[in-house]
């Protein structure tokens, strides 16, 4: 493969979910630089909207569409809309997610809030693979990245529901690839603690020095710094890997306990 191949998206279109902000913002933005055409489906659509032209201006394609991951009707259209007005699915990252982690003392949750954390972070990620594997298929090309999380390994109180259903989305990813294979590969990817809106309402000086102090590279991470596994596992350069989790975490472990 020619060097200037590597990370050529032109021609290729993605969706990104939660795509209006953070992590999903910076990867749609990135995948956009190397080419790609791309759909945000995001429930915050007026925001969704505002990145949308940010690409757009960067001349190629890109579309906003009103998502709540929670809804299997705006899976659908959101798929349905984007083979419409792009032409098709190449890559999918599933990065719309969350829940109570951190919040979740188990004798004060409810099994619905529990529930809750994989119908966000599992159900929905599995329910949009299943939607856009065939139209990749179709075009011989395919890859999905999912967002997962350092807490799908770390081991942390008041965090069993959103820990677990992030440690699933490991696993699954692993089994995945040996559905959608060869021409669909699955990876997932594990941030550690990253400046996004969600850290920074929690953060104090004193819980980031704690951070840091496990943090071989001694910085807090940026959505960019996620946006560049996405891209890698989103390119031709990843070719071969599949089922595969990267955690990017400065090389440590970074809680808030």
């Amino acid at each position: 493969m020619e060097f200037s191949e590597l990370f050529n998206l032109k021609g290729k279109t993605a969706i990104v979910t939660g795509g209006a902000n953070g992590i999903g913002k910076a990867t749609a933005i990135l995948l956009a630089k190397a080419g790609a055409n791309i759909a945000i489906g995001d429930f915050k659509v007026e925001d969704a909207k505002e990145v949308a032209k940010e690409i757009n201006d960067l001349g190629v394609k890109a579309i906003a569409v009103s998502c709540n991951v929670l809804k299997d009707e705006d899976l659908v259209n959101l798929v349905d809309t984007t083979v419409k007005e792009l032409g098709g699915i190449h890559i999918l990252i599933n990065n719309a997610g969350g829940g109570g982690g951190g919040r979740e003392n188990p004798f004060k949750i409810s099994v619905d809030d529990f529930k809750r954390d994989f119908e966000l972070n599992v159900f929905s990620a599995w329910r949009l693979c299943q939607l856009c594997v065939p139209h990749m298929k179709e075009v011989g090309y395919g890859s999905i990245v999912i967002t997962t999380s350092m807490s799908s390994i770390n081991k942390d109180p008041n965090m069993s529901g959103y820990a677990a259903s992030k440690a699933a989305l490991n696993h699954m990813a692993a089994n995945l690839a040996h559905d959608f294979g060869p021409e669909v590969r699955i990876n997932t990817v594990g941030p550690g603690a990253t400046r996004t809106a969600a850290l920074e309402s929690v953060l104090t000086p004193e819980i980031e020095k704690k951070m840091l102090s496990h943090t071989p590279i001694k910085r807090l991470g940026t959505s960019d710094d996620i946006a560049g596994a996405m891209l890698y596992f989103a390119s031709p350069i990843s070719e071969w890997v599949s089922g595969q989790t990267i955690f990017i975490n400065g090389g440590g472990v970074q809680t808030l306990e």
